[in-house]
Formats: structure tokens, sequence, C-alpha cells
């Protein structure tokens, strides 16, 4: 029995939330699932994420600097759980970034376009762009290349093309 209960414990110690990660001398990581499901709260996993980073950085006689925090929604299969990742930087109390301390605004949507280009393929047909070829032959007859009447063949001729 002894050995079950031991196993049970284990098991949920391995599914516990890693506690706070540095990802660099003086920045941290903390993240947390919520694995109440529909009755979970977001504003109270943000809280505790938040009150255990400014918990972690007065332990060691610093403060907490959000650096950027991150809140993925429950999603609609198994195993899907709301998340809160927190970012952060521990500094000093005098340390001038502990005035600013706001995290930037992020893109409400990010709009990611998949397009696919055949690079073996020739494109053969041009596309010409009618202003151009105008003025490229209103310039030939100012320079006297051409005559008007060649002019005005030239442009009857682009501008039957393009329609």
């Amino acid at each position: 029995m002894k050995q079950i209960i031991l196993l049970f414990c284990l098991v949920l110690t391995a599914c516990a939330n890693p506690g706070v990660v540095e990802i660099s001398p003086d920045t941290y990581v903390l993240f947390r699932d919520d694995h109440g499901g529909i009755f979970g709260n977001a504003g109270a996993l943000r809280a505790d994420v938040i009150r255990d980073a400014n918990k972690f950085a007065k332990s060691k006689g610093k403060i907490a600097i959000p650096v950027s925090s991150t809140y993925t929604p429950i999603g609609n299969g198994p195993g899907q759980w709301a998340s809160f990742e927190y970012q952060f930087r521990v500094v000093n109390k005098e340390d001038e970034e502990a005035v600013r301390t706001s995290l930037k605004k992020r893109a409400d949507h990010v709009v990611d376009q998949n397009v696919k280009i055949d690079i073996n393929s020739k494109y053969t047909q041009t596309t010409k762009d009618t202003y151009s070829e105008l003025i490229k032959i209103n310039d030939l007859l100012e320079k006297g290349i051409i005559s008007k009447a060649e002019f005005e063949t030239m442009k009857a001729k682009i501008l039957g093309a393009n329609n």
C-alpha cells in the first residue's frame, strides 16, 4: 500500500509545473498550467504567477520587472489546459528600470500567409505599365526621334492592347 501511495505521489510530482527557470543571468521565466478546465480562473492564474515572481525577486532582495507575458486559453481537446508564461528581470530597487515597469502591447491578431511559388516555371507574359509606355513614346516624340503620326499609331497600339 505504501508503494502505491509513493507511486501516486511520484506521478503527481511529475505533473507539477516547473518553478522559476533562469534564462539569462538576470532574466527568469515562470510557467503555470491551470488544470481547472472550464472551472479554472484566468485572473487567479495570472495573479499567482506574478505573485510568485515577485516573491522570488524579494527573496533575492530585488524586484521583478516584467519582460513579457503570454496567456493561452483552454483548448477544445483533452489535455489542452489554460497556461500563463511570465518572463521577468530581477533588478535592484534603485535601478532606473524599476521606474518603467510596463509591458509592451502585442498584436491582437497575427496573420500568416503561405504563398506557394514555383521557381521552375517560366513566366512568359510580361505585364506592361501603360503609363510608363506612354511616357517613353512621348519622350521619343519630344526628342524628334519619331513623328506625330508614329506617336499616335504607337499610342493607339498601347491603349488598344490594354483594353
